[in-house]
């Protein structure tokens, strides 16, 4: 089934890389930005371990909903490395780069699963038939890792790559865990109302990095629980926050009242590149900013006035990549992108 689909879809028009700088004028910590995918929504963007190649989910072409990919950091030799039935999400290649996890709803229907109604406003789903796999790098042997019967997903590794830290409603409330990369001894990092989750390791594997909600009022927190039994929640308000992995050191870094989403660290481990619409509350417009671990020197760092987001540095930072809806062929059309990185 995988290698019909991806003879059907796959194109050269998808990955012939850019050869233009597409940073923009203000985006001084960016130089030689090429677009490395150019049809559909491509996003997750992680590079493996030896930082030759990137896997990122994407749906084109005739998928109907997101499948796993991997490519050169080129935007060459593109395949699709997840069965092609189901949904899946946060794709993340082993340090090793001998195996990769990832998350699919394909065990509990190989359909695709319906996207929630406009009639909740802005959310996003909490699929409870998300499960988290590993598999051989080719995609080859797909496994269950780890399975709760509610959503398990956003799954990624440690630097070393001896920990996977995940996030899971199996306590009734979305919440960060981590585990040894075999699926063994699970332990619960956070223990707070409301969604915690995309967490991110620190370069030196101590600690993690997340968005977290905030709710304001107590009708806020009552709103949250009626949307995560409807398995839904509003991203509308979400601050960017640094917790040990042992669960203590909680610590806020961002209070902007805005959707901030995506945090990763700065190879020094004392800055974080997150997404926030905080300029932009009304048009929801995306920019990646930079902020110190100690919640200070807030700095923007893109400019394209339209959704940037999910960014990972190379280990030696002089790398970045990002999904962007910049210089996209059709409206809102995100793709992944590659950039030098000034410091």
């Amino acid at each position: 089934m995988r290698s019909i689909i991806a003879a059907v879809i796959l194109g050269t028009a998808m990955v012939s890389c850019s050869v233009n700088d597409l940073a923009k004028p203000d985006e001084k910590h960016l130089k030689n930005v090429r677009q490395l995918t150019f049809a559909g929504e491509n996003a997750e963007a992680y590079f493996s371990g030896d930082e030759t190649k990137l896997i990122f989910q994407s749906t084109h072409g005739d998928l109907q909903c997101d499948q796993i990919f991997i490519m050169n950091i080129d935007g060459s030799d593109l395949k699709m490395v997840s069965n092609g039935l189901g949904r899946t999400t946060c794709g993340y290649i082993n340090p090793a780069g001998d195996n990769i996890i990832y998350s699919s709803t394909f065990a509990a229907d190989t359909l695709c699963p319906p996207t929630p109604s406009m009639a909740e406003g802005y959310v996003w789903p909490i699929y409870p038939g998300y499960d988290i796999y590993t598999a051989a790098v080719d995609g080859s042997d797909p496994r269950i890792l780890v399975s709760s019967g509610g959503y398990d997903a956003e799954a990624v590794y440690s630097p070393d790559g001896s920990m996977i830290a995940f996030t899971s409603t199996r306590d009734g409330d979305l919440e960060i865990y981590v585990m040894n990369s075999d699926g063994s001894d699970i332990r619960r990092v956070t223990d707070n109302p409301g969604y915690d989750g995309g967490a991110f390791f620190s370069p030196d594997g101590k600690k993690l990095v997340f968005r977290a909600q905030i709710f304001p009022s107590e009708a806020d927190l009552e709103d949250y629980k009626n949307m995560l039994a409807k398995n839904l929640v509003r991203p509308s308000r979400m601050e960017i926050f640094t917790i040990n992995i042992d669960g203590t050191e909680r610590k806020q870094l961002t209070d902007n009242g805005a959707a901030n989403f995506a945090p990763y660290y700065h190879p020094s481990g004392e800055k974080i590149l997150f997404s926030s619409d905080m300029d932009f509350p009304r048009e929801h417009n995306f920019e990646l900013y930079m902020i110190g671990t100690d919640g200070g020197n807030l700095e923007r760092i893109t400019f394209s006035d339209e959704f940037d987001g999910f960014p990972m540095f190379t280990r030696d930072c002089g790398k970045l990549v990002f999904a962007s809806n910049r210089n996209h062929a059709k409206p809102h059309e995100t793709n992944i992108f590659i950039a030098d990185w000034i410091e």
